[in-house]
This record gives C-alpha cells, sequence and structure tokens, in this order.
C-alpha cells in the first residue's frame, strides 16, 4: 500500500522514531518512502543515519511530499506548526496525529483539510507492544483508514473507536499508563532493596512478576475478571492478604483512580489552551463551540 506513498513525520521525537521503526521493522514502508522533519539538524542526520530515511528542517517541504502527514509534535508546538504547514498539504493526502488533546476540528480548521485520523499510542510502542486507541473524520476514506491502521498495527495492538472523546480517555489510561507501571514497578524494587535484596535482584524478580503476571491474565483469549485472579494468590490470613490489606487501607484504589482522572483532565486542558494559537481561519460557529 505504501510502495508509491510517502509518509512525512512532522516532529522526530521518540514516538516518530518508534514509528519509523516499526514500519521498517514490519516491512510496512520502506526508508526511501519516509521523512522526518523538526528543527534540529542533527536530530534528522542521526534518523538519516540510523534508518536511512531522509531528514529535513522545513516543515511545508515535508508537507509537500507526502501523502501521508504524521504529526508528532508537543502539543504546546502544534499551532505554530499547522501555521507554518498552511497551504502545503495535498488535496488528497491523510493526516495522522498523534498529539495529545488536539482535536480533529481544530486541526482541520487550520490546515482546511478534512482528512485526518487522531491516534494515540503508547511508549511500548517502541518495541512493537504498544497499543493505540484512534479515531477517522467522516472525511477519511476507506483506503485511508486501512492505511492508517497498518501504520498503527506497527506499533503494537491498535483499536479503532468512532467517537472521539474516547482519545482523552485513551490518554489518561493508556498513553499515560506506561508511567503507572513504572512507578509502581520502581516503588517494588525499592522495597525489596530496603528487605535487603541487591537491586539488580530485586529488578529481575520485580520485572519477570510483572511479565509474567500480565503474560498470565492474557493466556486465554477470553481472560478471567483480574479480581478472580487476585483472590487466587491471596490466602486466607496470608501475606498476600496482609499486603492488600495495607494497599485497600491506603488508598491505593483511590490514588490509581485519581491519577487516571487527573490525566483525563490534563489531555482535555491541552486542548483547550491550545484555542489561543489557532488563526482566524476558523469559522466563528467552530471558535464559539
Amino acid at each position: 500500500m505504501f510502495d508509491n506513498s510517502r509518509i512525512a513525520f512532522i516532529g522526530p521525537g521518540v514516538m516518530a522514531e518508534a514509528m519509523i521503526a516499526g514500519l521498517i521493522r514490519q516491512e510496512v514502508a520502506q526508508p526511501s518512502r519516509l521523512l522526518a522533519s523538526g528543527p534540529r539538524v542533527e536530530r534528522g542526520e542521526e534518523l538519516k543515519s540510523r534508518y536511512g530515511i531522509e531528514a529535513l528542517t522545513d516543515n511545508a517541504a515535508a508537507a509537500k511530499a507526502a501523502d501521508v502527514i504524521v504529526l508528532s509534535v508537543k502539543p504546546q508546538r502544534l499551532g505554530t506548526v499547522l501555521e507554518g504547514m498552511q497551504g502545503a498539504v495535498k488535496p488528497e493526502a491523510l493526516i495522522l496525529s498523534i498529539v495529545a488533546g488536539a482535536p480533529i476540528a481544530k486541526i482541520s480548521g487550520i490546515l482546511e483539510h478534512n482528512a485526518i485520523v487522531r491516534a494515540m499510542p503508547n511508549t511500548p510502542a517502541q518495541i512493537g507492544e504498544g497499543i493505540t486507541v484512534w479515531t477517522a473524520a467522516p472525511a477519511v476514506s476507506e483506503e485511508q483508514r486501512e492505511m492508517a491502521r497498518q501504520i498503527l498495527a506497527a506499533l503494537g495492538e491498535e483499536i479503532f473507536l468512532e467517537e472521539e472523546y474516547y482519545l482523552n480517555m485513551a490518554t489518561a489510561l493508556s498513553g499515560t499508563g506506561p508511567a503507572y507501571v513504572f512507578l509502581f514497578m520502581e516503588a517494588m524494587v525499592d522495597a525489596g532493596v530496603h528487605l535487603g535484596f541487591p537491586r539488580r535482584v530485586a529488578e529481575q524478580l520485580v520485572a519477570q512478576t510483572v511479565r509474567g503476571s500480565v503474560d498470565y491474565y492474557t493466556r486465554d483469549t477470553d481472560p478471567v475478571h483480574l479480581a478472580r485472579l487476585r483472590n487466587q494468590v491471596t490466602s486466607p490470613g496470608g501475606t498476600s492478604a496482609a499486603a492488600l490489606y495495607y494497599l485497600e487501607k491506603a488508598g491505593f484504589r483511590t490514588a490509581i483512580s485519581r491519577a487516571v482522572w487527573a490525566a483525563y483532565e490534563r489531555s482535555q486542558e491541552l486542548g483547550k489552551n491550545a484555542k489561543a494559537h489557532w488563526p482566524e481561519i476558523m469559522s466563528r460557529d467552530d471558535r464559539e463551540a
């Protein structure tokens, strides 16, 4: 599908590199069909040397050359970046945004372009083990949807949802989720060191415990409820029961729930705060929405 199509990454950061590596690894696209654009020449040269792709510092030139444009910049920079791309997007091009909190309508309003897919991948995409929630504007054709699906599938699993409001939820749950897991693992490792384990041993114990627990949960196509698995390892009056009692007493569930909610609210704020940067090409009705 991408033999004759060029994919441009606007913002050559960590996630853009993960997508480039995944596309090449899965043989979805050849390096010669990929290009990355960003302000730092040295970053572009790094990606060019590592993957054999083309590197530019002109976003408008990259957009003009592309059939698929992946927006992978920081949310705070999106308004400025889009303004610099005005008039450069091909009418038939697909725009795939992975910018947290940025609504499709706002991107469409600045670029005056309607074929837009919005997606939220997460960090494990860097090793092909991520999960991405995505949605598409009505103007996105079936062929373009399939193009987006293939790009995102190169990062791991992908879930398409019709309603865009799920994207802010996905940002809070799966997009930010690895940070929660890493913090939990870090706390467990530190506890192991406090008990007396060498740090390398504590790290190995925690990593394999988390990995094995996830694999145990997903071993069947129809996984059992997590509470049932927890009960299986919680003997009455045992060590697990004592530990879980303390976690519940300390508000572990509430802390996790509030953390996810805080991330969700921040995702919404990122979209709202960006309104100050949207130019006047937006319609009056859209500005007042």
